[in-house]
Order: C-alpha cells, then sequence, then structure tokens
C-alpha cells in the first residue's frame, strides 16, 4: 500500500501467486487422489515444478521477500514451457508423433476437456502463466 492508503496490485503480487500455486497442487492432487486420474510422465514434470512454488511463495508472502522472483521465474517458465508442450500433444495432431510417455498414461490422453479446449496441462499452463505475470509485476529488484 502506498502512503495515501489506495490500494496497489504489487503489493499484494505474491500472494496472488502463492494462491495460484496452492490452487495448482490442491487441484492436482484433486485429480490424482480423489478422481484416480494416473498422472503421466508430462504431468509429474509439471508437478515437480508447481509443488515447490507453493512453499517457496508462501515463505516470500509471509516475509514479503520481493527478490525472490530471481527463484520463482525460471521454475514458472520451464514450467509453463511443459506444460505449453503437453497442451499442444493433446491438442494438435502433428506433436501426437512426438512421444515423451513410453510406458504408462500416454501424454495425449485428455481426462477432462472442459469447453472442448481446458484439459489438466491448459490448467497448468494458466497457473505457471499466471505465477509468471505475478512475479514480473511483483515490486523490488529481483
Amino acid at each position: 500500500m502506498d502512503t495515501s492508503g489506495s490500494f496497489r496490485l504489487k503489493d499484494i503480487t505474491l500472494y496472488l501467486a502463492w494462491i495460484v500455486a496452492v490452487t495448482a497442487t490442491l487441484g492436482s492432487l484433486y485429480f490424482s487422489e480423489i478422481k484416480g486420474f494416473v498422472p503421466c510422465d508430462l504431468c509429474w514434470y509439471q508437478r515437480i515444478l508447481m509443488y515447490p512454488l507453493s512453499v517457496i511463495l508462501g515463505i516470500a508472502a509471509y516475509y514479503n521477500e520481493t527478490k525472490i522472483k530471481k527463484y520463482i521465474l525460471p521454475l514458472s517458465i520451464f514450467g509453463g514451457s511443459i506444460s505449453l508442450f503437453h497442451y499442444l500433444q493433446q491438442k494438435v495432431p502433428g506433436f501426437a508423433a512426438i512421444k515423451p510417455c513410453t510406458r504408462g498414461v500416454p501424454c495425449n490422453a485428455e481426462y477432462i476437456n472442459w469447453f472442448g479446449f481446458v484439459t489438466i496441462p491448459f490448467l497448468a499452463l494458466i497457473a505457471f502463466i499466471l505465477i509468471t505475470i505475478l512475479m514480473l509485476l511483483t515490486k523490488g529488484k529481483s
């Protein structure tokens, strides 16, 4: 908050990023543990990059540590890249020929397909993009 008492988005970006990371983490746990959807290899890589963000961003938000950007951005950008590739594999026929998941659940399997385009990798992609944008908006030095 600035001295005039008016609300500024830059003051709460860490908290918003933490909420996005926690929501994404709980969503992935819901899909696997409650709905019984078995994650593919690319899903596991996305989880490996998202789950620590929940903890790191929570601690950073509590202490208002804005210098955390340099640690969060690589995780969120790399996670978003994996999510984008995974989503393209599901929705673009040319990408289906690339087979990163050779055992277990195929990476192009769609457990959900809300509105004809919202799949689990799409949800992860949105979360990683939101975290990246919020980190770029966070005040303070990187």
